[in-house]
Parts: structure tokens; C-alpha cells; sequence
């Protein structure tokens, strides 16, 4: 019986020393997968504290882990609203990461920790006044549609979809009905993932207008020069056919989520990456791209501190997308593939800028033409167009025309992003619809359904 004892104490010491360290190894050695995981739930939590004043655990809960990977519902977060930072880990403290908010400027991942060194990226961002009296889009005020049609639409559920946090539909240039889901408002700022690259593309065309950039630029990054990435123009670049390898899978540590978790350098990653393709031949969706386009605009602005200021008052601040908030990562560059917060009725009032075709209030801020050329099909690809927009709907990537079969105007492009975020533009309407929310594409939901039907009930 001793005997048995004595077995039983060593198998338990062996497990408790097996157990140790493990921890141990994860603690100082955590996979990467954990690393990535953590940078992820303390950037999107960092993100819509600082952002859009959100609760953190229901962030945490609702955002990072019910739609993300089962590793993601053992992460544990701590906020530091004095000092402005977000620490995530697997039970909080296994492969730690953190994310810090600066002025003007959002959160950025410090995947090296150098948290002194993220602070110091910020600029000073006025809260203008925004007329609550006016009509959109001179102010936030909106005169709904009386049409009993319009308001059943966006009462449906199935119209408007799982996870929605708003819908805005806008006719004529004027806001005429819009709805929120429990939690959301006029007020939130909204984050539009790759609807972000749209908007960045925007940008670059403010630098063509200033001749500071053109499509035929190449020879783009230093490296390239010496080898047959100098044959990559600006114009492959914006049309997603580079030829560059990146892994733009978001299940697992792919180049995507290595970009945007674990590099304190996001472009300089990017351009690391060699060819894998002959240039301007095949379309390779990439948020890699988007992040050295950010990098390369801000470049040819020169000026660090004028660059970081850019977006606000070459753009933004013009449209008066007020809310709008444009990240960087730790070095200063703006995360032009994801990272843009913004309210619902600023995402309206940017579709609804392109539908002008780059005009507003009068004034030519993009360059004539540079719109319909952001619309043109890539020459790579039947879907997407030559400036980091969507000729075709959600789903629709497989089948050209399905739009149209489904009702859809000729001239319908959208605005994608990842977990439900779209805005569809209809020139021959007059039409702009955002719809924002929470709805993995395993849900299989198809906005072009609602599109389809307020373009019907609106014509």
C-alpha cells in the first residue's frame, strides 16, 4: 500500500512539475498564435474604450471572443484609463500584449513594448462643433422618409442582418432613414475594417492632386531596386496586383495577423515580402499593400508631423467626417488596410463623396476623373477595381453579374469589410447605403437583399 502511495505522490509531483513548466515555457516563450490573440483583443478593446467610450468586458465578450477563435475565450484584459493602455493575455498575464491610446490618433499595438515610444505619435485633434440642427450633411440632423415601405425594410431582420449596428440610406443626398442595433447610436464611432483601404486610396488621390504621387511612380521602396519588385507600380499597387506574397488568412498566424499583431513596423514588413507572381498579372488580395500605400503617401508628404495630420485636414475634416479616426501602428504609419473608426453617418457622408465623384461643397478634392478610374475593373481581376474598391457584392466574387440578376443598377461598387461592414454606392440612383455590424461571413448574410429593396422602394 505504501508502495501505491509512493507512486501516486510521484506521479502527482511529476504532474505539478510538468504543469510549472509549461507555464514557465509559455510565459517566457508564449507561441505566437497566443501572442497574436492577445494583441488582438487588447487592440480592438483599447480601440472602442478610447474611441467609442464602450464598455471594456462587453468589448471583450462580444467583439473579441463569441465571433473569434476558442483560444480568444481565455483571454483576460486590464485597462488603465489614466494612463490610456490596454494589456491582454491568455488568463491575463501568458504572452502579455498591450495597446495604447494617443491623442487624435487612436490605439496602436506595441508588440516590442515600447510604450514611451507609441505616446510620443500623436497630434492634436480640436473637437469641432458639429450643428445637431442642421441636415445631413451639413449637420447630424435627418427627416426621415414618411414612405411606411422604407421604415418596414430596415425593420427587418433579415433584411438588415445578424449583428447590425447601423444602417444609414442615403437618397438624393440626404439622410432618409436609418436604424441601430441595442447599444449603438448616431454617436458611435464604428470601426470599417478593410472598408478602411477605400478611404486610403481616397488619400493617395489627394497626393495626385498636389503631384506628389502618380501611377506610373515605381522603383516604390528602397530594396526593390535591386531586384523585380522595381517593376511594381503605383497603379499595381492600388489595383491589388503587385505580384508580392502575403497570406491574407485571418484564421490562423498568417502574414495578415503577424502584420497587424506582432510588427512594430507594419509597412517594413510588407515590403520584406518578395514576388511570388508576375507583376500587375494576378489579383492577390492584400492588406499588406494597403499598409505600404499609407507608408508611401506619407512619404511623399515629407513632413512626419504634417503626414500624420493629413488625413484630417486634406479629407476629413473637408467632408466633416469629424468622428473619423485614423490609426497608426507603433512606427507612425497609418494602418490604411483596417483601422478607421468612424460614425454611420460619416461612413454615409464619405459614400457619399465618391458618389460626387470626389467633389464636395463645390470644392475638387479629389482629381477629376480619379473616382471612375478608382471604379474601373483591375485589369487582374473582373471584380475588383483599379483603386481599392468592390465592383461586386458581398459573395459575388465568384459569380460577376449576380448583382445585377439580383436587381442591383449596372453602376452599383462597394465598400468591404471584414465581419459585415459595406457601403454601396448607386451613381444612377443617388443612392448611398452603409450598413455596419457585427456578422461573420460564416453567417452567410448577402446585404445586396436590402440594397435590392430600398432601390426598388426608392425609385
Amino acid at each position: 500500500m505504501r508502495i501505491v502511495v509512493k507512486i501516486v505522490k510521484w506521479l502527482l509531483g511529476l504532474i505539478v512539475l510538468a504543469i510549472a513548466a509549461l507555464f514557465a515555457w509559455l510565459y517566457i516563450a508564449p507561441p505566437e498564435l497566443i501572442r497574436v490573440g492577445s494583441g488582438y483583443s487588447a487592440k480592438i478593446v483599447c480601440s472602442n474604450v478610447f474611441i467609442a467610450g464602450r464598455n471594456a468586458n462587453e468589448v471583450l465578450a462580444v467583439d473579441v471572443q463569441a465571433p473569434g477563435h476558442p483560444l480568444l475565450r481565455l483571454m483576460r484584459i486590464s485597462v488603465d484609463k489614466n494612463r490610456g493602455t490596454v494589456s491582454a493575455g491568455l488568463f491575463g498575464f501568458l504572452g502579455k500584449s498591450v495597446a495604447v491610446a494617443r491623442d487624435g490618433l487612436g490605439c496602436a499595438s506595441v508588440p516590442d513594448g515600447d510604450v514611451g515610444k507609441v505616446r510620443r505619435t500623436a497630434i492634436h485633434a480640436a473637437s469641432p462643433e458639429v450643428s445637431q440642427n442642421a441636415l445631413w450633411p451639413e449637420g447630424e440632423r435627418i427627416e426621415a422618409s414618411p414612405d411606411p415601405l422604407i421604415a418596414k425594410l430596415l425593420d427587418d431582420a433579415a433584411l438588415t442582418g445578424p449583428g447590425l449596428r447601423a444602417v444609414v440610406v442615403v437618397k438624393n443626398g440626404r439622410v432618409v432613414a436609418e436604424r441601430y442595433g441595442a447599444g449603438f447610436s448616431a454617436k458611435t464611432p464604428l470601426l470599417g475594417w478593410s472598408m478602411t483601404k477605400t478611404v486610403n486610396a481616397a488619400i493617395v488621390g489627394t497626393l495626385f492632386k498636389d503631384g506628389k504621387m502618380t501611377f506610373t511612380d515605381k522603383g516604390l521602396f528602397g530594396p526593390w531596386k535591386a531586384d523585380g519588385r522595381n517593376a511594381i507600380s503605383l497603379a499595381d499597387m492600388m489595383a491589388m496586383s503587385s505580384g508580392l506574397e502575403f497570406n491574407e488568412d485571418y484564421g490562423d498566424v498568417a502574414d495578415v495577423t503577424r502584420m497587424l499583431y506582432l510588427e512594430p513596423d507594419m509597412a517594413g514588413f510588407a515590403e520584406s515580402k518578395p514576388l511570388a507572381a508576375e507583376v500587375g498579372k494576378i489579383f492577390s488580395y492584400s492588406s499588406g499593400t494597403a499598409v505600404m500605400l499609407s507608408r508611401l503617401w506619407q512619404d511623399a508628404i515629407g513632413d512626419k508631423a504634417k503626414a500624420l495630420t493629413w488625413p484630417r485636414t486634406a479629407l476629413f475634416e473637408p467632408l466633416g467626417m469629424h468622428s473619423a479616426v485614423l490609426e497608426t501602428d507603433e512606427q507612425g504609419t497609418f494602418v490604411g488596410s483596417s483601422y478607421l473608426y468612424a460614425t454611420a453617418h460619416d461612413w454615409a457622408r464619405f459614400g457619399q463623396f465618391l458618389l460626387q465623384s470626389g467633389v464636395w461643397n463645390g470644392n475638387q478634392i479629389l482629381p477629376a476623373g480619379f473616382v471612375d478610374w478608382m471604379r474601373e475593373p483591375a485589369a487582374a481581376s473582373k471584380v475588383y477595381g483599379k483603386g481599392q474598391l468592390w465592383i461586386e457584392a458581398p459573395g459575388d466574387e465568384e459569380n460577376p453579374g449576380a448583382g445585377v440578376a439580383a436587381g442591383l443598377p449596372k453602376d452599383t461598387y462597394w465598400m468591404e469589410g471584414h465581419d459585415g461592414q459595406t457601403v454601396a454606392i448607386i451613381p444612377s440612383e443617388q443612392l448611398v447605403v452603409v450598413r455596419l455590424g457585427l456578422t461573420p461571413a460564416k453567417l452567410g448574410y448577402r446585404p445586396q437583399t436590402m440594397v435590392g429593396a430600398l432601390v426598388k422602394a426608392l425609385h
